[in-house]
């Protein structure tokens, strides 16, 4: 006979369990909860778990302010499944409220993809450039063909000949609406792509500086034109006040604006205009949201209106899945060990970008984006010597059977089948990292 004690204990055990088990499956969440890949929340005099690798496991710092943000992340069905997956994983683990919106609806590891043009007027979707949805919504991925995922150079009007290009610039409008649909209640609403990667704590502490109520555009500036806009793959934010005045303008003027969108080749333009027609300017942001990918970055430039070293880094662009996770990771790293949480470009560059570099200084099939042609080399090693011969040089390639030299170092790429050959001169830059110090307070720029 089991002791009345012991009964009860085992009783309240057993219900404790039950309760869990039904918390943890959804039973007693909202009625439209996502599925989400599970998080923990954690400090740093915690000693980080282990994944089945024995890497530490992945932990969401505390990120104050988030639980008031609607991310809102725009992809397309030709590349969604490639390159959606890996922010579950990163980018939008820590994250309670995302939504993500498409021109297919479907459901992607767990995660519902939502169709933003369905509710379009249809009379906007008789344009040529809804053939390719039409198709897409009529057989699904059966539906797409071969030059559907062709890709073409980047023109000064995009990529005409693409049609989920064309597609896309109609997605813009559609998806204020229903972002605000989605959640009223939020305070800011961030917009990014799926080969745009964020810094959150970064982000959220950068945004504290603003006032939610007001209306606020913020973004890397663009200009297509007469218009100044956000550059929507580098990442734009909207308070909830802006964001209701543009779905207002597009309630109040759809068919005219719908016009205007056929008119234009890039959403994000379209998008900027109608803003600015309620009032609403675009504050500069460069070069805290960024339209450079990691290669890209020149930390050192001195060719713009501001110097990038001490400004924090929230986003970046064009970033492959590796390149997001490696980010992610990175960023997990600072956090855990260091408690680091703020990132900026200076960080970005002695922490990442100079290691990178450091650990492999001559690479074949690399262009490291050396711009300044030296006509008199004719080999790779003219082209280091006359780099090793000027003191100011940190970084040279030789490409095409020419050689290029820079004052500033950058990453750059890799250049696969290529005669490239990039190097860089340690010591030089190491000095140059070193003379810009630490920086003694973040700079967030105007507000």
């Amino acid at each position: 006979m089991v002791p009345r004690r012991f009964s009860r204990r085992l009783i309240a055990i057993a219900t404790a369990i039950v309760l869990f088990f039904l918390y943890n499956i959804g039973f007693f969440s909202g009625h439209n909860r996502q599925w989400r890949p599970h998080f923990t929340t954690t400090t740093t005099d915690i000693a980080p778990s282990l994944n089945e690798n024995g890497e530490p496991a992945p932990f969401c710092p505390p990120i104050p302010g988030i639980e008031d943000v609607l991310v809102v992340m725009k992809t397309g069905v030709t590349e969604s499944r490639e390159k959606v997956p890996i922010h579950f994983q990163t980018t939008l683990r820590c994250i309670p409220h995302f939504v993500i919106y498409s021109d297919f609806e479907e459901e992607i590891e767990g995660v519902k993809i939502h169709d933003v043009l369905r509710n379009m007027d249809s009379a906007a979707q008789k344009n040529p450039d809804f053939d390719f949805y039409h198709r897409i919504v009529k057989y699904g991925r059966k539906g797409l063909e071969q030059q559907d995922f062709a890709d073409e150079a980047n023109s000064a009007i995009g990529k005409p000949n693409n049609p989920g290009w064309k597609l896309d610039k109609w997605k813009f409008l559609p998806m204020a609406q229903e972002a605000l649909r989605y959640k009223p209640d939020a305070k800011w609403f961030i917009f990014m792509e799926a080969d745009t990667y964020i810094s959150w704590p970064t982000v959220m502490t950068w945004l504290d500086q603003f006032d939610h109520t007001k209306p606020h555009y913020l973004g890397t500036e663009t200009q297509i034109a007469d218009v100044i806009f956000a550059h929507g793959g580098s990442g734009f934010v909207l308070s909830n006040p802006a964001l209701q005045r543009a779905s207002d303008e597009y309630t109040t003027r759809e068919v005219e604006l719908n016009k205007f969108t056929d008119e234009h080749w890039a959403g994000d333009c379209v998008l900027g205009k109608v803003l600015s027609n309620v009032g609403v300017n675009l504050h500069f942001t460069w070069p805290i949201i960024q339209n450079s990918d990691i290669g890209e970055l020149d930390e050192f430039t001195t060719d713009f209106y501001r110097k990038p070293w001490c400004f924090i880094a929230a986003t970046l662009h064009h970033l492959s899945p590796i390149d997001i996770e490696k980010l992610w990771k990175f960023e997990q790293k600072r956090w855990r060990d260091k408690n680091k949480r703020l990132l900026l470009h200076g960080d970005l560059f002695r922490e990442y970008i100079f290691p990178e570099i450091s650990s492999q200084p001559t690479r074949s099939d690399w262009n490291n984006m050396a711009h300044e042609e030296q006509p008199f080399a004719k080999t790779f090693e003219d082209c280091r010597l006359i780099c090793e011969t000027q003191k100011t040089c940190v970084q040279f390639a030789f490409r095409e059977d020419k050689c290029f030299t820079s004052l500033t170092p950058r990453l750059g790429h890799a250049a696969p089948s290529s005669d490239a050959k990039s190097s860089w001169i340690i010591s030089r830059i190491r000095d140059m990292t070193e003379k810009k110090g630490l920086c003694r307070k973040p700079d967030f720029g105007d507000f």
